[in-house]
């Protein structure tokens, strides 16, 4: 690698081992790209790259303990400088909009090669994007919409809290609610009266209604 060639620092969060350590392979044998950190689920994730502040976070979506689109979320709010790489299996829109709106530079799926993933790293380390095909097409879709009078629709999730967005996604993943009070810190009258509200938001009145929301707008994965 050149003298003046920047070495790309990147932390990978996937909840799968062999799709995990698969990527790591694949990019510690690059003079350019270095993996700092390799971690299971989206709050590791944060954690990690607070403590790393690597330049390019690659995220799947449906990691347990925080989805990616709210790690997203969260990293790029409170680490603005690292870029976030969505690499997925799913290219529907109803996974593809919120990762982008929570603040994801491109979107890459996993079918797509080295070569792909390696110029979607230097991509959005660069602060551009990089989008495989099928979900540019609804990214430019998008961007025209949004750019007519009224913008875009409002979606479902729109309305909760980012505390009631991460209760819906452990509640979706089958936690009760003590076992989401001792994950949060928070008293079990907490989480219920949160719970209450994401049902009185979303008008659902079951647990069956809120994994079919929290499917819906991106938090869970059918396969989680």
């Amino acid at each position: 690698m050149s003298a003046d060639k920047k070495t790309i620092r990147v932390v990978i969060a996937e909840d799968h081992t062999i799709v995990r350590e698969g990527l790591r392979a694949l990019l510690d044998v690059r003079d350019d790209v270095e993996v700092v950190a390799e971690v299971a689920d989206g709050r590791a994730a944060v954690e990690a790259v607070a403590a790393h502040k690597p330049d390019v976070a690659i995220l799947d979506l449906g990691m347990p303990e925080l989805n990616g689109v709210d790690a997203t979320r969260i990293i790029r709010k409170d680490h603005p400088t690292t870029q976030v790489l969505i690499l997925s299996m799913h290219s529907g829109e109803e996974y593809v909009r919120p990762a982008i709106r929570a603040g994801a530079s491109g979107y890459l799926l996993k079918g797509s090669g080295l070569s792909d993933l390696v110029a979607a790293i230097q991509a959005v380390s660069r602060g551009d994007a990089f989008f495989s095909p099928a979900i540019a097409k609804i990214v430019l879709h998008d961007s025209r919409r949004d750019g007519r009078p009224g913008g875009r629709e409002p979606q479902p999730g729109d309305a909760l809290t980012n505390r009631e967005r991460e209760i819906l996604q452990l509640v979706a993943e089958g936690k009760s609610s003590p076992e989401i009070a001792r994950q949060l810190s928070l008293s079990v009258k907490t989480v219920e009266g949160h719970r209450g509200r994401i049902m009185a938001k979303l008008d659902v009145h079951h647990v069956a209604g809120l994994v079919r929301h929290a499917i819906k707008i991106g938090l869970v994965t059918p396969d989680t």
